[in-house]
């Protein structure tokens, strides 16, 4: 048996006025992945463990069958995994964004999805000014970076920008969590505050400004964490061989502690705009030679995070016409049989535009497996499902046979 995750991020949702107090799920057009729901057994998921925020680092990383709360080191350190980055002894990493300011409020998380070659000019003049012996800046993709510290203490409560669009920055700056970690906090707070005026005025936002484009005027560091002990997916359910497909380099740095190969897609942008057709058919060639394929599609998290109730609804059909389609079409035809699952691993609601920790649905169409009564895939049909309620590394637990 081979196995396929399609991972939709966060395109779970609330019932929305606007669309009859229905879903994104339920409104939009998606027969495919009603005939995947039709053919297989579904479900209800619960990615969050208790205590920790609804992130889509915890939320993948259950999804993947791991004990979250024995291996999770912080974002940063995934990330630094798919950009080459090794985290050493007395090192801490963390997730740096790029975000946009306005007259001292996020205006957005992601500074109007900056370019990644734009990005990457700023993040390497970031190094040359505010990089010293304890300080390290690395360039990532658009607006994901990362931030690495000596000697960091990582008890801190740091909050991620995407929660807090419309907020005054400085109420929502990094505290520390305990009297250790009090120099780390002061020095990171500090660390903020100087990147905003190099920023402000370097030629990239001029340009971008005079563009009518957001700035890329501060820095957020959040989510902090030492280098991660994990085995791989191979250890903990005896796969042979996998591969992860994502636009986002946190996925992929759960890929690469996973054990999983990183695909390379062309165009894939973790926005509507990615190359569907090249991520489909690149799982399609992989899952040829590996047994486990984990294919990640960020769009849907992207629009709940705008609050776009129809370029959400857009996000759906795309993953469903451009994505599940050439998947089901293709693997139905082989003699050896495919496992095929789908799920976000959150829902990200476009009316608060921020992660919830609600359960998600989910559905699995294991060939020769007969399937239970639901008949399309959503956040209420699903409740009927035969799998139930899971929790965390359940899904995995249970997908793998």
């Amino acid at each position: 048996m081979k196995y396929i995750i399609i991972l939709g991020d966060g395109m779970a949702d609330e019932p929305i006025a606007s669309l009859g107090h229905k879903t994104c799920l339920q409104v939009a057009e998606k027969p495919n992945i009603d005939k995947l729901a039709a053919m297989g057994r579904c479900g209800m998921l619960d990615t969050i463990p208790a205590g920790f925020a609804p992130g889509s680092e915890i939320a993948n990383m259950s999804v993947m069958g791991y004990d979250v709360p024995k291996v999770f080191e912080g974002r940063g350190s995934l990330e630094a995994a798919s950009i080459g980055v090794s985290i050493e002894e007395n090192e801490m990493a963390m997730r740096c964004n790029l975000i946009c300011l306005e007259n001292g409020i996020i205006k957005n998380h992601s500074a109007g999805h900056i370019s990644s070659e734009e990005a990457e000019e700023l993040m390497l003049f970031l190094q040359k000014e505010l990089g010293d012996e304890l300080f390290s800046f690395y360039p990532g993709v658009s607006y994901r970076h990362l931030l690495k510290m000596k000697g960091g203490k990582k008890q801190l409560h740091c909050t991620p920008p995407h929660d807090v669009p419309g907020t005054p920055f400085t109420d929502v700056m990094i505290k520390a969590e305990s009297a250790e970690a009090r120099e780390t906090a002061e020095m990171l707070n500090d660390l903020i505050l100087r990147s905003q005026p190099l920023l402000e005025n370097h030629p990239v936002n001029l340009k971008r400004a005079a563009a009518g484009k957001d700035k890329a005027n501060s820095i957020w560091p959040w989510s902090p964490g030492y280098r991660p002990e994990m085995k791989t997916l191979m250890e903990l359910y005896g796969l042979k061989s996998g591969s992860v497909i994502s636009a986002v380099d946190l996925i992929r740095g759960i890929g690469v502690y996973a054990g999983l190969k990183v695909i390379e897609v062309e165009g894939i942008t973790g926005l509507y705009d990615t190359n569907y057709e090249g991520k489909a058919q690149a799982a399609i060639e992989a899952l040829k030679t590996d047994d486990f394929v984990y294919l990640h599609i960020e769009a849907s998290d992207e629009a709940g995070h705008e609050g776009d109730v129809d370029l959400k609804i857009k996000t759906i059909e795309y993953l469903d016409k451009r994505i599940v389609k050439p998947v089901l079409d293709a693997v139905l035809q082989w003699n050896e049989p495919v496992t095929i699952a789908l799920l976000p691993d959150h829902p990200t609601p476009c009316a608060i535009r921020t992660h919830t920790n609600k359960p998600v649905p989910f559905v699995v169409y294991s060939p020769g497996e007969l399937p239970d009564s639901v008949q399309q895939y959503d956040e209420f049909a699903c409740e009927n499902g035969s799998y139930g309620l899971l929790r965390e590394m359940e899904f995995m637990q249970q997908l793998i046979k």
